[in-house]
């Protein structure tokens, strides 16, 4: 009885594992294709918003880079909040180079607000253009390209956010390696359910959407207590079935600076995880249902295989192994398709590894971030 039921537990989480691989996920890794637009005559005036502590040396990169931007009409924002590694004075010598950035200084948080939330909203509230691009210090945009592609379905299509992809640049290490797949991982998860509509969180270092809104939305109103999300906890707020678009192109993507050390990823990602414990009960159930099935697939066939092996039982180790083996040319096949697709690279290393990996990455770390009770940004 005992073996009947792990079997059928196995075919259900199957069944369910399918059906987001192919259905949900593979909407947009086999079947999604860009649609050409026609160059827009429109060039309606773009605000880059960065909130910034303690970034002197990455604003020193980032800022000659944004204004070489292929766009002709933006400035650049960047929300100075409580710094104190003279990163005043780095802007102050960028702003007598560069005539369109603009700064505001913000020297506390009142105690009832969170801190970066604090500072956007600040510097949105005084942006000087109505389209806003949101991006980190530590970002960089691949292409000239970033600000006209990220900003076209908010100026021309009139969508209230526009998610794009931020990968993480690409350094030797495992620890990289992880990060790559991992940052991969989650875009494909928010990009398939924006596809269906259904979009449920974006990322911050490459996110659009208008101050207009912003400011009728009255900021992050009962996001203020809550150190993370002035991203995805906004996007999951507001975001509904009409009024999002993702922006699937190679020369839309920012390129993060990736955590060097274990600890460091972890208490970025605890963070990450926090979030996720705000998020509606129907969004926690798009992600809740493909993870639990995960689980169980795994756990499930791993008994099964070991029952099977005691028995000697070599039809149904036939099976098992046949299935895990073509479930995992679907899940190499999903990133190698969807990587195409955002980044222009196919090369996708130990796509199954990460599989199994993932299962005690998500309920470990995944687990104490949404049980902690407090974060931090910086």
């Amino acid at each position: 009885m005992f073996i009947q039921i792990l079997w059928i537990v196995f075919f259900v989480s199957l069944a369910i594992q399918l059906f987001y691989l192919l259905i949900l996920f593979g909407r947009f890794a086999f079947f999604y294709k860009k649609k050409t637009e026609k160059p827009s005559i429109e060039k309606e005036p773009v605000t880059v918003v960065i909130a910034a502590h303690n970034e002197r040396s990455n604003l020193k990169k980032i800022i000659p880079l944004l204004f070489q931007q292929d766009y002709p009409n933006f400035d650049v924002m960047v929300i100075n909040d409580r710094s104190y590694d003279g990163t005043k004075k780095v802007l102050e010598q960028l702003m007598a180079i560069y005539p369109k950035l603009r700064t505001v200084t913000v020297n506390y948080t009142p105690n009832h607000v969170t801190s970066k939330k604090y500072a956007l909203t600040l510097g949105i509230k005084v942006a000087k253009n109505d389209v806003l691009l949101l991006t980190d210090a530590d970002c960089r945009p691949k292409t000239d390209k970033w600000i006209e592609l990220m900003t076209a379905p908010v100026r021309l299509k009139g969508k209230d956010f526009a998610l794009g992809f931020s990968q993480y640049e690409s350094q030797t290490g495992l620890l990289n390696k992880w990060i790559q797949i991992e940052t991969l991982w989650t875009a494909i998860q928010y990009f398939s359910f924006a596809l269906w509509k259904s979009p449920f969180m974006g990322v911050g270092r490459n996110l659009c959407y208008r101050r207009s809104f912003f400011m009728a939305k009255k900021a992050f109103k009962g996001l203020w207590d809550i150190e993370c999300g002035d991203d995805d906890l906004f996007v999951n707020l507001h975001a509904n079935s009409s009024n999002v678009a993702v922006v699937v192109d190679p020369d839309s993507i920012i390129y993060s600076v990736p955590k060097s050390t274990w600890e460091e990823y972890f208490i970025q990602k605890k963070r990450h995880f926090h979030a996720g414990k705000y998020y509606t009960t129907g969004n926690k159930q798009k992600v809740g249902w493909y993870a639990f099935s995960h689980f169980l697939f795994w756990i499930t066939g791993l008994v099964l295989l070991i029952f099977s092996v005691i028995q000697q039982n070599w039809e149904q180790i036939l099976v098992i192994m046949g299935i895990i083996i073509i479930r995992s040319m679907l899940i190499t096949s999903l990133f190698r398709l969807s990587r195409k697709k955002l980044e222009g690279n196919i090369k996708v290393l130990f796509a199954p590894v990460f599989d199994v990996m993932y299962i005690g990455y998500f309920w470990i770390l995944g687990s104490l971030g949404y049980l902690s009770k407090k974060v931090k940004w910086k």
